[in-house]
């Protein structure tokens, strides 16, 4: 595989913890954030970039506990994570590479459920904000709440792994199984940097296994449809024709009446991208960076 767009990598402390920050293009050119999802790092994105025509500079942090930034459940009295952690990371980020003026968000999953809510915690901050396959999460009810603290307690104290694997090419294999789309040639490249060799030299996944632990707290749609009507910046949600996500978080709620939810954003604009799945902008980078860059113009 060619690569377009060679990145580079920073490290800088983001409340406390080491962070890694990759970037591509041109030191002054004008700034995207780029936002991975749950389970995924950074690199992630390099197809997205290659496929970039604009002159950008391209800021796209691991989030904490995955990738090379610092797990913060090595630290004594801590074994999970809290979602506004990720909003306090970002505001951290931005505060350090764009403190002044407004910013253009990308993200993707949860980076783009993190993208939306601080467009609404923050929206003077905010110019532009682009969901790639982001949906936030199924609903809730309050009564849910005593079951999910017992099972977030029973996951804590019995702990999480991650598999490991013989080999990269096996890495590779696991993700091509996750995304039947996945090219050979873009599998491989990720798998490095998706995962690296332990000292029994097994090929380990770069992500705390306390990410797998159920959350202690429920999505109260009611809040996030709150924070997202404060949200003055134009959305554009760029959805998977495919997306698996979509239908695992819908779950039984027909999709008309799941994406009722997104009536809460002021300036709402949806595009639907064929022949991909989640992961779309692996499957669909072109289209993908073609949308970005229009809708940023």
């Amino acid at each position: 595989m060619t690569i377009k767009e060679t990145s580079r990598s920073e490290f800088i402390t983001l409340r406390g913890l080491r962070t890694h920050v990759r970037h591509w293009g041109r030191e002054g050119a004008p700034k995207l954030f780029l936002l991975h999802g749950w389970m995924d790092v950074a690199a992630s994105f390099q197809f997205l970039v290659d496929a970039l025509e604009g002159d950008w500079h391209v800021i796209a942090p691991d989030w904490r506990g995955f990738g090379e930034t610092d797990l913060p459940t090595r630290y004594p009295g801590t074994g999970s994570y809290w979602f506004p952690d990720y909003l306090a990371d970002l505001e951290a980020l931005l505060d350090h590479f764009q403190p002044e003026g407004q910013v253009d968000l990308v993200g993707h999953s949860m980076g783009a459920n993190v993208s939306c809510l601080y467009a609404g915690v923050r929206p003077e901050r905010v110019r532009r904000v682009v969901d790639l396959d982001g949906f936030g999460l199924t609903a809730t009810r309050a009564d849910q709440a005593p079951k999910r603290y017992a099972r977030w307690l029973d996951e804590l104290r019995a702990g999480a792994e991650l598999k490991s694997y013989n080999s990269v090419e096996a890495v590779a294999a696991r993700l091509k199984k996750n995304n039947p789309r996945l090219r050979d040639d873009r599998a491989e490249f990720l798998a490095h940097h998706w995962s690296r060799p332990n000292a029994e030299g097994r090929w380990e996944i770069l992500g705390d296994p306390a990410h797998k632990l159920a959350s202690a707290q429920l999505y109260r749609l009611d809040e996030v449809m709150a924070v997202w009507s404060q949200v003055t910046a134009p959305v554009l949600h760029v959805e998977a024709a495919q997306s698996e996500a979509l239908a695992n978080i819908a779950g039984k709620q027909p999709i008309a009446e799941f994406k009722e939810r997104f009536r809460a954003f002021r300036d709402f604009r949806e595009v639907i991208v064929p022949d991909a799945g989640h992961m779309l902008h692996h499957d669909q980078p072109e289209i993908v960076a073609r949308l970005i860059e229009e809708f940023l113009a």
